[in-house]
């Protein structure tokens, strides 16, 4: 049973490697003595290219994954730094409603909007709104530093050289010890 898997899937795993590798495109013609070689073109290397996206990121934010073509980033950018900039805005509405009702009380009046509120809520409301404002502040810069850090890195994985070089390699292998044959395979990527 165990030779007619092996009969069925050696030849696959053989067309398997002859799939896999690329072939390396040579033509010569004798008469003509005219010689072609396929070669790939690579773009040169931009040193300044992470400087560059993470400037563009710095001046307006989401230009440097315009600049590495990742325009799906560009929302999720806008929408952290917004949404932040939007609960900044809201807490500090809050902070504002809640100190002035505070300070009335404070110099005699008594017509505030939070009637029957005591003075230690009003206080704790106040530390609440400004600790909200501070985290969504410390959100909103970090939404603009990681847009900034993203493009840098985008820029530097873009230019990122990998090698087309990648093979499946089937395995046979005798294991002396059993008395049996192993079957493998390998999958081998080489990084320039």
């Amino acid at each position: 049973m165990k030779s007619k898997q092996l009969l069925w899937w050696l030849p696959l795993l053989f067309m398997l490697k002859t799939f896999a590798q690329e072939k390396d495109t040579l033509s010569f013609v004798n008469n003509n003595a005219t010689l072609t070689v396929n070669q790939t073109t690579k773009e040169p290397y931009d040193p300044l290219a992470p400087s560059r996206a993470a400037f563009y990121s710095a001046v307006i934010p989401g230009l440097g994954q315009v600049y590495n073509d990742k325009y799906w980033k560009i929302p999720i950018i806008y929408a952290g730094i917004g949404a932040s900039i939007y609960f900044y805005s809201t807490n500090r509405d809050d902070f504002t409603r809640y100190r002035d009702a505070y300070k009335r009380r404070l110099a005699g009046y008594s017509d505030d909007e939070f009637q029957g509120i005591a003075n230690e809520t009003l206080i704790r409301a106040q530390r609440t709104s400004k600790r909200n404002m501070d985290v969504s502040l410390a959100v909103a810069v970090g939404f603009y530093l990681l847009n900034i850090v993203d493009a840098n890195v985008d820029a530097h994985l873009k230019q990122y050289n990998i090698s087309e070089d990648l093979s499946l390699n089937p395995e046979i292998d005798y294991n002396p010890v059993q008395a049996s044959t192993n079957y493998g395979m390998r999958l081998t990527y080489k990084l320039d």
